[in-house]
């Protein structure tokens, strides 16, 4: 069952989730496994993609944006990712990381410079947090940004590591987190925005991963990076706070796609257990696959609920770091047992990469990992139970 079948949704939400289930199902998945196959970022699709708003969902009109909300984003990356997570992938990060924090945290100017080609889909933006030596351990920061007063300019030296939609053709900025001083000896973390094509900022080429072989993914690195003293983003000092914030959001995306991919498992199974015979029956006769449909679908809808209960939260203004954290783990664990199941039931077809089972086992993995892994959202969640430190 999909999302339509889990809540009623208002006209303009169901309306949207309709139309990006059509777009993802006619314009996606034709085309997503030779994009996959030549791990070729998809310019095309997201080119698409952004004639239909979806980069610009919620933000205001007065940046280019749509109007909608997180909710509206959500529904979108589960749409996207019951056919392809690397196409899902490239837009949460675009809008959570790349336009989001401008729109939470940038001046007016910075707003008015970058957001409206952001929103459009014309150009995309990464986030640069985690480091080399880093991993969970943003707070870690070691990448430094001084200020050269006498130039008006920030410059910034130091590595990212699997920063997202960072090397594209259109890819406009990176923000960075870096030291920028340091209040009562403790790191001072501040947020910066480096255009694409600075002096100084180098792209690697990308990484050879073992999923999301469609999405765009690089280590960066300053070397003397110098960027104006006006791109500092926010406050100085409160760019690893911020991104905090931008990370419990993001988390509720990333359980939306999550549940897709969860979703696009069930979908998959159902359509080959009852076109697939063996021993002279139909699969779907099988109560043994049955079953793991059947665990596969409670899993999906656990899920949802999970996303769905912390995106309502969230906008409704309440806390929701602890739901976030859970509609998080939830889903991504979902999507790794599902897909596994899903590759089980599919049998050496499930290990072919042309399948979307396999494509799925091999994109699922990651969701256990990026913006927070599994063992970072059970901390998160003990801390907001009340529960000490761990040793």
């Amino acid at each position: 069952m999909s999302l339509a079948d889990t809540v009623e949704l208002p006209p303009e939400l169901g309306e949207l989730r309709a139309t990006v289930e059509r777009f993802a199902r006619q314009e996606i998945a034709p085309v997503i496994a030779g994009y996959y196959e030549r791990e070729a970022f998809p310019y095309e699709i997201v080119a698409k993609m952004g004639e239909l708003g979806l980069f610009g969902l919620p933000f205001p009109e007065e940046y280019g944006g749509m109007g909608g909300d997180y909710l509206a984003l959500s529904i979108a990356l589960e749409e996207l990712a019951r056919v392809d997570s690397s196409v899902a992938i490239t837009l949460e990060a675009a809008v959570g990381l790349g336009a989001m924090p401008i729109f939470r945290f940038g001046t007016e100017a910075q707003k008015q410079a970058w957001l409206p080609d952001l929103c459009a889909g014309r150009h995309l933006g990464g986030f640069g947090l985690t480091e080399p030596g880093g991993g969970s351990d943003a707070g870690g920061t070691r990448t430094t940004a001084r200020l050269d007063e006498g130039a008006d300019e920030w410059v910034i030296n130091g590595s990212k590591a699997f920063i997202t939609n960072s090397g594209t053709e259109i890819t406009s900025l990176v923000t960075v987190t870096a030291v920028t001083g340091r209040d009562a000896g403790r790191p001072q973390i501040s947020a910066i925005i480096v255009p694409a094509g600075t002096p100084g900022f180098t792209v690697a080429p990308g990484y050879s991963k073992v999923g999301w072989l469609a999405s765009d993914t690089h280590e960066l690195a300053f070397s003397d990076c110098r960027v104006p003293s006006a791109n500092l983003l926010g406050e100085q000092g409160r760019g690893y706070a911020q991104f905090l914030r931008i990370l419990d959001e993001g988390r509720i995306a990333i359980a939306a796609l999550s549940t897709g991919l969860a979703q696009g498992c069930v979908d998959e199974c159902l359509r080959y257990v009852g076109e697939r015979e063996a021993f002279g029956h139909k699969l779907e006769t099988s109560q043994v696959l049955q079953f793991k449909i059947a665990d596969m679908e409670v899993r999906t809808h656990t899920a949802r609920l999970a996303w769905l209960d912390a995106a309502h939260r969230m906008l409704a203004g309440r806390p929701f770091k602890r739901q976030a954290a859970i509609a998080k783990l939830v889903s991504s664990e979902a999507a790794m047992v599902n897909a596994r199941e899903a590759t089980q039931i599919f049998g050496g077809y499930g290990f072919m990469n042309e399948t979307p089972v396999g494509r799925f086992y091999r994109d699922a993995k990651i969701l256990e990992i990026g913006e927070g892994t599994s063992e970072v959202q059970r901390t998160l969640i003990a801390r907001e139970l009340g529960l000490p430190a761990g040793f």
